[in-house]
């Protein structure tokens, strides 16, 4: 039942089946097996769509699910063709389900890499290679050409220490490595949005998690594509101490940034969401990887910064410990005002802004004597420092104004006294 390539002789032999009458019925069965995917993928997505869905794609017909159901439902109906009919071999089915297999590894190979890559140009030219060699296998299979193309690179060998290396090891390993590590991509990044789906705690060690089950599926990926190739995995021992050279000398930064972006996202001292400030730059950490974090101003700018400096520079986090941060303003009235009854009021008026917390109240101080009034301080603190701090300062001062102005207490002008000689 497992389809083979074609040789030239049967791939004549095929033509002058596909103009028999019963190729027309093997058709009608095709397009009743496509029918019958479009219709499971379209009772399985539901009315609305899913973009983004690597099973269901945009649409229902562009996802991996359909081309699934499709190659499943023509080899059941090719078993059945046989089973009922001996006598006489499927045409169509030869052909279509080769043409199905290689749709199925196209859709999946595009659906991931546009999920895990959305915006990596390389990642396009990796799809369209895959796209192009799927479908040239196709073309060769189908023609019969292929068992001749594969004895030819089979001819085409080295020798690599103890083992022997073809070129179509090579081709065949570089297939493997590509659909497997495919497959711990798209692994990968499911498990990734199952941990962090409706996250609020812990994210920093959900996000290591996630980033250490990516490197360790695609570390197991490589190893079998590798072994797949025919390439004794004994021998990058020698390749592995190579690379610790490497590592050790024009690799540090890097390696000493990945490090670094492990112990981080380990030991908690910074989290995502955090306000913190490193290098005179000040802002809130929107994303933690393991090579660097991304800081996002209040402004929009948003800083890159490798996580090596995040570890070996002073880091200024005002939500290590606890996510209020204290804020001041000052404000200046008259000599001979009553600040035993002003006071109580102005804090009061702090407390009504709604970003202003009350645990602790806002305080109200005098901590000076100005040459035009007494200066007053007044200290409130909020909970939520990323969403902007001139903000909420702008409010408290509005709301000071107004009690100033309710009370009739006025903020002094600047005076000054002039002596005639």
């Amino acid at each position: 039942m497992t389809p083979r390539a074609l040789t030239a002789e049967e791939f004549w032999r095929l033509l002058q089946a596909l103009q028999r009458p019963a190729a027309l019925i093997e058709l009608a069965v095709f397009v009743g097996c496509l029918a019958l995917a479009w219709a499971l993928v379209r009772l399985l997505r539901g009315r609305q769509p899913r973009p983004g869905s690597v099973w269901f794609g945009e649409g229902i017909v562009d996802g991996v699910l359909f081309p699934v159901l499709a190659l499943s439902a023509a080899w059941v109906a090719r078993w059945a063709l046989l089973s009922w009919w001996p006598e006489v071999p499927p045409a169509v089915f030869r052909l279509v389900v080769p043409v199905m297999l290689s749709l199925v590894v196209i859709r999946l190979t595009v659906r991931v890499l546009h999920k895990s890559f959305p915006t990596s140009a390389v990642m396009r030219v990796v799809e369209r290679w895959v796209s192009w060699l799927a479908w040239l296998a196709v073309v060769l299979w189908i023609t019969g050409v292929l068992p001749l193309v594969l004895q030819e690179l089979d001819a085409i060998h080295w020798k690599i220490g103890s083992t022997t290396i073809s070129l179509r090891n090579v081709l065949e390993g570089a297939i493997a490595a590509v659909v497997v590590l495919v497959l711990a991509l798209w692994l990968s990044s499911v498990f990734e949005a199952r941990l962090l789906a409706g996250a609020h705690e812990n994210l920093s060690v959900r996000k290591m998690a996630a980033n250490a089950v990516r490197a360790l599926l695609l570390f197991l990926g490589l190893m079998f594509a590798l072994s797949a190739a025919g390439i004794d995995l004994t021998a990058l021992g020698v390749v592995g101490g190579a690379l610790g050279v490497g590592i050790g000398f024009g690799l540090q930064k890097l390696a000493a940034n990945y490090v670094s972006g492990f112990v981080i996202l380990a030991e908690r001292s910074m989290r995502i969401g955090d306000m913190v400030k490193v290098d005179n730059f000040e802002g809130r950490i929107t994303d933690i990887t393991t090579r660097y974090t991304v800081i996002r101003a209040l402004n929009g700018r948003e800083s890159i910064v490798p996580n090596e400096m995040m570890i070996t520079q002073r880091v200024e986090n005002s939500s290590l410990a606890d996510r209020k941060v204290a804020m001041t303003t000052t404000v200046q009235v008259a000599y001979g005002t009553d600040l035993q009854a002003l006071m109580p009021l102005l804090g009061a008026a702090a407390a009504r802004v709604p970003r202003v917390i009350t645990d602790p109240p806002p305080g109200v101080q005098l901590t000076g004597f100005g040459s035009d009034g007494l200066d007053l301080t007044v200290a409130f603190w909020i909970a939520d420092p990323e969403n902007g701090q001139n903000n909420v300062r702008s409010d408290v001062n509005l709301a000071i104004l107004r009690t100033l102005n309710e009370v009739g207490v006025a903020i002094p002008y600047p005076q000054r006294v002039l002596h005639r000689a």
